[in-house]
């Protein structure tokens, strides 16, 4: 379980997260939506500590992520972060090993490997597991870093818009693998994410923000209503369910 309590972050005198109060359940997929600049990065930011918060407390199974020690933390919780930039020239398999290296320290074992080998399995990335990153798509190159970050094995993954670059046959085996992440291997899986369907059809949890603030949550039934989503989003959203599933329309 992830509490957030009354978290705010300021640059200057504008506070892009805002007093933001929350428990994160343990277990299944938690998605955060929103429209740009509403918070959700900087907030999953902070619940990896890869950003100080200005106030407030972010516990993790009760581990306060302030003063938790780093190598604690990161057998715990594994974050891909939303920009990526990568200066050393890696083949895909040398940067999924990196995601070894809390339990590895550098020097892989056999079940290192066995690790690394899934993952790129799991991403279909096995016949590119030699191929320098410079020289793959930049949708091949995001399915790698999230097959680092899988392979770190943590209780928590937390991703920020792991479905950049990716086409739509990529996008759903993402989705899918996530919520078997969730749904077979006991993962809390934390999602910030753009398309709407997507989190409705494989979300457990929904978190909506808007202006750095908590603007409501729960179930994909109790928030991807029009109601809910109109004024997120200031956008006319049409809601029809499909085969049990909510389907937003909102094109014009």
């Amino acid at each position: 379980m992830i509490e957030i309590e009354n978290v705010t972050k300021r640059y200057g005198q504008t506070a892009v997260v805002d007093r933001v109060s929350l428990t994160i359940p343990k277990g299944g997929v938690t998605t955060f939506i929103g429209p740009n600049g509403a918070g959700k990065s900087t907030l999953l930011s902070m619940i990896s500590r890869l950003m100080p918060m200005d106030s407030g407390r972010i516990l993790i199974d009760g581990m306060d992520v302030s003063s938790t020690r780093s190598d604690v933390l990161a057998r715990r919780l594994a974050i891909l972060r939303q920009d990526n930039p990568m200066s050393l020239r890696l083949t895909v398999r040398d940067l999924i090993a990196f995601g070894r290296f809390p339990h590895s320290k550098g020097r892989l074992s056999s079940d290192d490997v066995v690790h690394i080998d899934r993952a790129l399995e799991m991403l279909e990335l096995t016949p590119l597991a030699g191929r320098y990153l410079d020289e793959i798509s930049g949708g091949q190159r995001q399915r790698a870093f999230v097959a680092m970050v899988m392979c770190q094995d943590t209780d928590y993954i937390l991703l920020d818009e792991p479905l950049n670059n990716l086409d739509m046959h990529h996008g759903v085996s993402m989705m899918g693998l996530l919520r078997n992440l969730a749904d077979e291997h006991g993962k809390t899986v934390v999602v910030v994410i753009h398309d709407i369907n997507f989190a409705s059809t494989y979300s457990d949890c929904i978190v909506a923000m808007k202006n750095g603030q908590l603007a409501s949550m729960g179930t994909p039934k109790e928030l991807v209503r029009p109601e809910v989503l109109q004024p997120l989003y200031e956008l006319d959203i049409q809601v029809h369910e499909i085969h049990g599933q909510r389907i937003c329309v909102y094109y014009r």
